[in-house]
């Protein structure tokens, strides 16, 4: 382990060790933190897209056995559908959020410069990444705890993270609730074949229009519909 490992924005991986509240390698929690970006513009070194493989996998069987075990009456569809919520990439962003996770991300020039470092699908990867670094450095207890403590706020405050779980939904009901036309959406691709960045635009009548970014459409409008929710909430 490397003391003294100083990320984004100066700030000690020990810090976000501590956070974690996981005993975990550092050189291993900074490969989690290395975007692809970074590690383009600096000779191709690895990246965290295999850890964020791994820890998708940790999140899913941790928050399937959650659900299962909590909620013995849901049936499986009820199941899965609460289970999508909770491992969604605005979900997992708004969990990274939460944590301060975006100021320690390692990011490329160009990412740096236009938000990535709040971008949902980054902040989702990266709480994936580290979820899989901490399965190989701390064991399979410590991860699915990991993962246990960061979805719990989730689970336990619907009010307040409802909408980062379901934000279209939310969105159309305070659209409704506010006398105004149901969302719009549009989306447009951008990338190769292998790596599609997808950036959606939702309107809401004359009030709000908002945009999203993730690997998918589906993602991507999410995104638009959180920041769409949020920022009619501010201002109702």
């Amino acid at each position: 382990m490397h003391s003294g490992v100083v990320m984004a924005e100066n700030l000690p991986l020990e810090s976000l060790a501590q956070k974690l509240g996981v005993d975990i390698d550092l050189e291993l929690l900074a490969l989690a933190l290395a975007h692809r970006s970074f590690a383009y513009e600096n000779g191709g070194i690895p990246h965290n897209e295999r850890l964020e493989f791994l820890g998708d996998s940790v999140l899913g069987q941790a928050v399937t056995v959650l659900l299962y075990t909590r909620h013995p009456d849901l049936d499986e569809g009820s199941l899965a559908k609460r289970r999508a919520a909770v491992v969604s990439t605005v979900a997992l962003a708004e969990v990274a959020r939460h944590i301060g996770l975006g100021g320690y991300i390692r990011l490329g020039r160009g990412e740096e410069q236009t938000g990535g470092r709040d971008k949902e699908s980054i902040l989702a990867d990266t709480t994936e990444a580290v979820i899989g670094a901490t399965y190989l450095s701390a064991g399979p207890a410590a991860a699915t705890a990991l993962v246990l403590r960061m979805v719990e706020p989730l689970l336990a405050d619907p009010e307040r993270y409802g909408a980062a779980m379901d934000p279209k939904t939310s969105l159309q009901e305070l659209a409704a609730r506010l006398g105004a036309p149901a969302p719009a959406y549009s989306v447009v691709a951008d990338g190769p074949d292998h790596h599609r960045e997808f950036t959606a635009t939702v309107t809401v009548g004359g009030i709000a229009s908002e945009i999203g970014t993730g690997s998918s459409k589906k993602h991507a409008e999410m995104a638009a519909a959180l920041a769409a929710w949020r920022a009619l909430s501010a201002g109702a």
